[in-house]
């Protein structure tokens, strides 16, 4: 099994399930680049280049072929990994790239993440004062999830940091306003599952 990480976090984003996922698959877990722990940036980073590094990925550990799991700009990589081929079943959680042609919102979210860039590096240096109170865990973890008292405080500090210091994120988000991120799905292939929520607080 492999999982793709969404914009700005790391491999550990999967960490809490990784110990179930284990019980049954082979697991690979890997950081993007441009991305806090992952390869480096070289030239333009766009779609090809980050399918690129999971193939990569995936040779490396052996696996021609593997259940991807992605989330975000994970899972719009875990659909593109599908029409290439690596994919034996392909689960999407909350894809980028799935919008409508023509609908000009997605955009909203884009700039939602060059404001959060700005904020979250003011809050690197403070990361570990944010995280020793529920409040500020809470603060910390509002726009990804609900439920977050049995997020270790340790791993809320990493996702600060990550998505701090992830050199990928502007450059992403302004090839996404360049070029839509828009999907073809003629070519996927295999069973794909598609996973949105109903209250999603960045695409609200």
């Amino acid at each position: 099994m492999v999982l793709i990480h969404g914009i700005t976090d790391t491999w550990r984003s999967w960490e809490l399930v990784l110990p179930e996922l284990e019980k049954h698959h082979d697991v690979l877990a890997l950081t993007l680049p441009g991305h806090k722990g992952g390869p480096a940036i070289e030239g333009e980073i766009n779609e090809r280049v980050l399918t690129g590094a999971v193939e990569a990925a995936m040779d490396e550990a052996g696996f021609e072929t593997a259940h991807v799991v992605g989330n975000s700009l994970g899972g719009y990589l875990a659909l593109h990994m599908a029409a290439l081929g690596r994919a034996r079943t392909t689960v999407a959680l909350a894809p980028a790239g799935g919008w409508a042609s023509g609908d000009e919102s997605y955009r909203d979210a884009l700039e939602f993440f060059v404001r959060m860039n700005g904020l979250l590096k003011a809050d690197e240096p403070h990361a570990e004062a944010i995280v020793s109170s529920m409040d500020g865990q809470r603060q910390a973890t509002q726009f990804i999830t609900e439920r977050y008292e049995h997020i270790p405080a340790d791993l809320i500090a990493h996702q600060i940091r990550g998505a701090a210091g992830c050199a990928a994120t502007i450059p992403l988000i302004e090839y996404a306003t360049d070029n839509g991120w828009a999907l073809d799905t003629e070519g996927i292939r295999g069973p794909v599952r598609i996973v949105w929520d109903t209250q999603d607080r960045v695409l609200a």
